[in-house]
């Protein structure tokens, strides 16, 4: 059965989350695209399952945070994303604590800091292993759930990346991880589209802390490369995962949603 159309009529009903419960992997900094991701899905009403890969204590915290303050059901899981047993065992631990999943967004990730020639095999292995291997780990696991259940939406954290390759720091293996995110939504929303929709995200720079190590004249390249002349923070994707995980989008799917304060514009 393709993806019905929703009975509800008013937006407000379409974007509500109330009743659905959402995964959100790599969401245990204080201020990332994950826990903002699984904030606007709280604030909206769904019951929030958010992962960690080594900081419990950040995953922990967030999970408190999230029920707390948006009076839903949160729990915080370990994932090792570059595993697909880990995956696995996520997605069973969350449907026997939640009961199941109606949203999954793949948004753990690795950042490069070199290119080809000046990196190891090793480095790059592991960017791919995580974000691209690990992108199809989490889009298996629960794909056999969304296949059962009938029904589910997967959003994939992809990277503007994936479309242009970034000046003046160099990160081959991102990119193509990335651009092969974008591809993997775009291949399984066709492959899927009996049961699920799937769509990925792209955001540009977004100060999440990540990239506090990079220099301020760098910094101030990439802005003078960006038509709004800043950084994007994390909050201003919030609606975009809300939107690809709820009923406003069931029309949805295939799609890349490019949110870069217009960088691949120029």
């Amino acid at each position: 059965m393709p993806v019905s159309i929703p009975k509800a009529e008013k937006l407000q009903d379409l974007l509500s989350l109330k009743g659905k419960v959402v995964v959100v992997t790599g969401a245990s900094g204080p201020r990332g695209m994950g826990i903002e991701a699984a904030r606007g899905c709280a604030e909206m009403g769904a019951d929030v399952a958010i992962t960690y890969a080594s900081r419990a204590e950040g995953g922990e915290k967030n999970a408190k945070e999230l029920a707390e303050t948006y009076g839903v059901k949160a729990k915080a899981y370990k994932l090792q994303v570059d595993k697909y047993e880990s995956a696995e065992k996520l997605v069973k631990d969350v449907i026997s604590d939640f009961g199941k999943i109606d949203a999954f967004i793949a948004n753990a990730g690795a950042t490069a800091d070199s290119g080809v020639l000046d990196g190891t095999v090793e480095d790059w292995n592991h960017v791919v292993q995580v974000d691209l291997n690990g992108t199809f780990h989490c889009a298996k696991a629960i794909g056999h759930h969304f296949k059962e259940r009938g029904t589910g939406s997967l959003v994939i954290t992809a990277s503007m990346s994936g479309q242009i390759a970034n000046y003046p720091q160099e990160q081959t293996s991102y990119n193509v991880a990335k651009a092969g995110c974008i591809h993997m939504a775009r291949s399984l929303a066709n492959e899927w589209r009996d049961f699920a929709r799937v769509n990925s995200i792209s955001p540009g720079y977004i100060d999440t802390g990540l990239s506090d190590f990079v220099d301020k004249k760098t910094q101030e390249l990439w802005h003078s490369m960006i038509p709004l002349g800043r950084d994007g923070n994390a909050k201003e994707l919030k609606g975009a995962y809300v939107y690809f995980v709820s009923d406003a989008s069931t029309y949805t799917t295939g799609a890349d949603l490019v949110i870069d304060g217009g960088y691949t514009c120029r």
